[in-house]
């Protein structure tokens, strides 16, 4: 019916104007801020109501009045993508009961209330932009709470910081305690976060020392370069995926042939149980680090592989180590 889609399309348009991200624009979202505000497909934006509502009603009303048949099992993705959404830009409240409780409830704020009731009026851009005045968008506190939750991290005597997740948090132990463990005083040329591909990229430095830097997306996670010693350290964080493996290191030697550098090869892991799923991917005679027994670096061999694949406890394999390997 040409009416249940303008409605909500305009259901949709309010959410974007109020600075929803796009995800909770779409059509679910859209429909549930429908029935939140109780506006019927041939009714005015100006009957809407902030009644406090259950999630079963709002799959009733759309079911009864906008043809969409959700099942009662979806209740959990409409409280994902729309209920929860909606309550942290301060659309929509709770009554503070339990939640558990048969008498949990929602309902339109005050202030959405007004907006909406507003809407294809000639004061909506006035209300909208009181509305956004008194509240911080979606997207906003998104990205505050982004902020709140990097990584800093200080590289090449820069203070930066990561994006949260286990990938960076082992990028942070590499500059933290790899470097200064076994590249003292070396310089960090490359490394990248999942929102900025190119956090550190010395692209002068890497061609003096004979990089191609055309094919740099082939650069592994972390380059160190070691100028005392003449040597680069290329490092693989690997946390699900990327060990250092002989194909992975023809692709370095690819993008490194014109560099007279000595080159060490590293794959780094958070904890040794991560290490002994990757073993039989990495290359023989490279290096292994692992964060939660730093001291160590790991050479790889026949004796080492079958000591980690064997699950020797932390405590003797440092022991192994140290007797093994200078």
């Amino acid at each position: 019916m040409k009416e249940i889609e303008n409605k909500v399309s305009s259901s949709s348009f309010i959410l974007k104007s109020i600075g929803m991200p796009e995800p909770q624009t779409s059509e679910m979202p859209s429909l549930v801020l429908l029935a939140m505000a109780k506006v019927y497909p041939n009714n005015s934006w100006s009957t809407a109501t902030n009644d406090w509502i259950r999630i079963h009603d709002i799959l009733e009303f759309l079911r009864e009045n906008y043809k969409k048949d959700y099942a009662e099992n979806s209740r959990e993705t409409v409280r994902k993508q729309a209920i929860h959404h909606f309550r942290n830009a301060a659309i929509i409240e709770d009554n503070g009961v339990a939640t558990n409780s048969p008498n949990y409830r929602y309902r339109l704020t005050t202030e959405a209330l007004i907006l909406i009731q507003q809407f294809e009026n000639e004061n909506w851009e006035l209300i909208l932009d009181n509305f956004l005045k008194k509240h911080l968008t979606l997207i906003d506190i998104y990205s505050s709470k982004k902020v709140m939750q990097q990584i800093p991290v200080n590289i090449n005597n820069l203070n930066l910081s990561l994006s949260i997740g286990e990938h960076n948090q082992l990028q942070k132990a590499i500059i933290e305690s790899f470097l200064p463990r076994f590249a003292p005083y070396s310089v960090c040329l490359y490394i990248g976060d999942t929102t900025n591909k190119n956090l550190i990229n010395e692209q002068l430095i890497l061609q003096k020392l004979g990089f191609n830097i055309s094919i740099h997306n082939k650069m592994p996670d972390v380059v160190l370069y070691s100028e005392k010693n003449n040597w680069i350290y290329f490092i693989e964080a690997v946390t699900s995926v990327g060990p250092m493996s002989p194909k992975r290191i023809l692709e370095i030697e690819e993008m490194t042939k014109n560099v007279t550098a000595g080159k060490i090869f590293v794959t780094a892991f958070l904890d040794l149980k991560t290490c002994q799923k990757f073993i039989p991917q990495i290359a023989w005679e490279t290096e292994i680090w692992i964060a939660e027994n730093p001291d160590h670096m790991i050479h790889l061999n026949g004796v080492i592989v079958q000591l980690i694949q064997r699950g020797l406890p932390l405590s003797l394999l440092d022991l192994a180590i140290r007797i093994i390997t200078p």
